[in-house]
C-alpha cells in the first residue's frame, strides 16, 4: 500500500468511517488471511463465470451493490468482489479492499470491439486505456490535476508476462488499446468521435481500474473477453448460437484457467 492511499484512508476515516472493516462489511473478506488473488468483476460473480466443479466457491456476504466470494483450488484463496458497473464503482468497490492482504489483482469484464480485427470471444488485456471517465480525476492530488482522456498505462512487462503464461497453456491472448466510457448508452451516440481516439475496443472502468492498482503496489492486470463488435455489427443482445457458444467458452472456460494460473504464479 501506497502512502498515497494511506492518506486516502486517514482522511476517510476522518469524516465517515474510521470504526468499521469496510472489506468485511461489503464484501465479508477477512484482512488475517493473506490470498492469493483478488479479482474484482463488475457484474460477474464466480458463479456466472466458474463451471469447473474442481473451484469451490463460498459466498461471504453482500451489500446493496456489491457480494464478495472466496474462490478456491489447489490450496489457494482468492477473494472474489463483485461490483455494479462503472469507473466510480469500479474506484469505491476497489478501494474499500486497501486494508486486505493479497498478492496479485486481477480484473475480469466483457469488453466492445470497435474494430473489424477482433471476435467475439477474444481475450484481451489492455495495452493501455484512454480515460473518458471523470472518476480518474479522483486519483489525483487535484481534481484540476485530471487531464481528460489521458492515457492510463499498465506495467508492460507484467502485460507481456500473462500474455506469455497463456501462450504456454494453449491460449491466445491480445494486447489491445482500449477506451473507457462514462455511459454504455450515450457511447453510440458519440461512436463517431470514440472511434477518432484510435482504440481497438471499449469498456467503463479499465483506466480507473489500473490508475488505482498503481496505489496497491501488486501486479495487475483485466482479462477482458469480447462480447460484442460494433465494425462488424455483432450485437451484445441477440447474438447466434454459434457466436454465444465461443463466447461462453472464452468466459466459463479460458477466464476461470486464466485467473487460476496467475494466482498460483
Amino acid at each position: 500500500m501506497t502512502d498515497k492511499l494511506k492518506k486516502i484512508f486517514e482522511k476517510g476515516s476522518k469524516y465517515n468511517f474510521s470504526s468499521v472493516d469496510l472489506a468485511y462489511i461489503h464484501y465479508g473478506f477477512d484482512d488475517s488471511i493473506e490470498y492469493d488473488a483478488l479479482v474484482v468483476a463488475p457484474v460477474y460473480t464466480p458463479e456466472k463465470l466458474i463451471r469447473d466443479s474442481s473451484f469451490k466457491i463460498t459466498k461471504l456476504g453482500s451489500h446493496d451493490f456489491c457480494e464478495g466470494f472466496l474462490v478456491e483450488k489447489d490450496g489457494l484463496k482468492i477473494a472474489w468482489a463483485k461490483s455494479t458497473t462503472g469507473g466510480g464503482n469500479m474506484l469505491d468497490y476497489m478501494l474499500i479492499c486497501a486494508t486486505l492482504k493479497f498478492k496479485k489483482l486481477i480484473f475480469v469484464g466483457a469488453v466492445g470491439a470497435l474494430k473489424a480485427e477482433f471476435n467475439i470471444g477474444d481475450i484481451c488485456i489492455p495495452s493501455y486505456c484512454v480515460s473518458g471517465t471523470l472518476a480518474n480525476a479522483y486519483l489525483r492530488d487535484s481534481l484540476s490535476d485530471y487531464i481528460p482522456f489521458e492515457k492510463i498505462y499498465p506495467d508492460e512487462q507484467y502485460t507481456d508476462s500473462v500474455i506469455e503464461l497463456a501462450k504456454e497453456n494453449g491460449y491466445t491472448v491480445k494486447k489491445a488499446s482500449v477506451f473507457c466510457t462514462d455511459s454504455i448508452v450515450m457511447e453510440y451516440a458519440h461512436l463517431d468521435e470514440i472511434r477518432s481516439f484510435d482504440t481497438d475496443l471499449i469498456e467503463m472502468e479499465t483506466s480507473v481500474f489500473y490508475d488505482a492498482a498503481k496505489l496497491f503496489e501488486v501486479p495487475a492486470v483485466a482479462l477482458l473477453v469480447v462480447s460484442d463488435n460494433s465494425a462488424t455489427g455483432v450485437p451484445l443482445v441477440g447474438r447466434s448460437e454459434e457466436v454465444e457458444a465461443v463466447y461462453d467458452r472464452a468466459r466459463k472456460e479460458i477466464l476461470p484457467d486464466l485467473i487460476y494460473l496467475l494466482s498460483r504464479r
